[in-house]
């Protein structure tokens, strides 16, 4: 067993979670003006401080990306905001890209920028205490996408990605992401995943990448949001477990699923339901970001004072989520 699998084990155990505290700068802003709340670099970590100091970080939350801004910050108690994080006992990882720019040659196409400079900015997060990294590739779906540029470019920026981090020590997250938007069929959305999960560890075997040393946070297999075709929960759970144990190989210790779109109760839902039908020997949990804060956010803001009413909503959710990375939640203990 590696360090880096060790570390990718230890973020996941015993039913843990990522929380996805990664917004940029500008994405949080909208996030806090949509509840009246102006968007300074203070109140932007005040939210952030009161989630990660709450009671069930230490239980439920394994890992906590962070945002540039976020990580150069200190918390009230003068503590840098990872000596912060680990001292609750989580772990703090930093999201490392630069944004989805538009694709060159496939204008409604994106890909991730961010490798020029990379292996410097690493050394940097690891000082800071970063032990993990987070990098987004981001695909359209509709009848002609994503297409084999996207895929092709998207996957090797990825594997570049995690070859760099896993030379400086640390857990690449690498997080393909195939968009709800559409109105395509949870069909489509199975073949295109399928395609670009596995190009992914196509490009990411092709640089040497120790996969035991990686956490993979795919979407879930869904009908686009306009799709007329939607499916129950269970296949969605049935067709995602397929899609993964096709496409991912078996030396990788984790999946941790993003929300991507889905009301808080549905990501935790699904999550329950693929951990019923996973038979498999990858850990399948989650990383969150709005479907573990968007509750406890909308009730801080009624009165950013009120930290333990803010962490007893954010505690709820992320024991929920937990229970569900282990097959255990229910409709009776999400409403007690």
């Amino acid at each position: 067993m590696t360090e880096l699998n060790k570390l990718a084990l230890k973020i996941l155990e015993n039913g843990k979670g990522i929380l996805a505290a990664d917004e940029s700068t500008g994405t949080m802003t909208k996030r806090l003006q949509s509840v009246k709340i102006v968007s300074t670099a203070e109140n932007r970590i005040l939210f952030r401080e009161t989630l990660f100091s709450s009671k069930e970080m230490k239980e439920c939350i394994g890992g906590v990306i962070l945002y540039d801004e976020t990580i150069k910050q200190n918390a009230s108690n003068g503590k840098n905001i990872s000596k912060f994080i680990s001292d609750i006992g989580s772990i703090a990882g930093i999201k490392v890209d630069t944004g989805a720019k538009q694709l060159a040659g496939s204008p409604d196409e994106k890909i991730t920028e961010g490798l020029d400079g990379l292996r410097e900015r690493l050394k940097e997060y690891s000082k800071l205490g970063a032990k993990f990294t987070k990098w987004r590739g981001v695909y359209n779906i509709s009848d002609k996408y994503p297409s084999k540029l996207s895929i092709d470019t998207n996957a090797h920026a990825l594997a570049r990605y995690a070859a760099l981090v896993q030379e400086c020590n640390m857990v690449p997250i690498v997080e393909p992401e195939v968009l709800m938007d559409g109105d395509h069929s949870a069909d489509d959305c199975f073949e295109k995943t399928s395609a670009v999960i596995k190009k992914c560890f196509e490009e990411l075997i092709l640089h040497k990448v120790d996969l035991s040393g990686v956490i993979l946070k795919p979407n879930m297999i869904l009908a686009g949001n306009d799709s007329k075709n939607q499916i129950t929960n269970e296949e969605t759970a049935k067709l995602t477990v397929k899609c993964l144990k096709e496409s991912v190989p078996n030396e990788v210790p984790g999946i941790a699923f993003l929300s991507g779109g889905q009301t808080e109760l549905q990501a935790t839902e699904n999550l329950n339901l693929i951990n019923k039908f996973n038979d498999t020997n990858f850990i399948m949990s989650y990383s969150y970001g709005r479907a573990l804060q968007q509750s406890a956010l909308k009730h801080w803001a009624k009165d950013v004072k009120d930290i333990q009413g803010t962490q007893k909503v954010f505690d709820h959710r992320a024991r929920m989520c937990t229970l569900a990375a282990q097959g255990k939640w229910s409709k009776e203990l999400e409403n007690n």
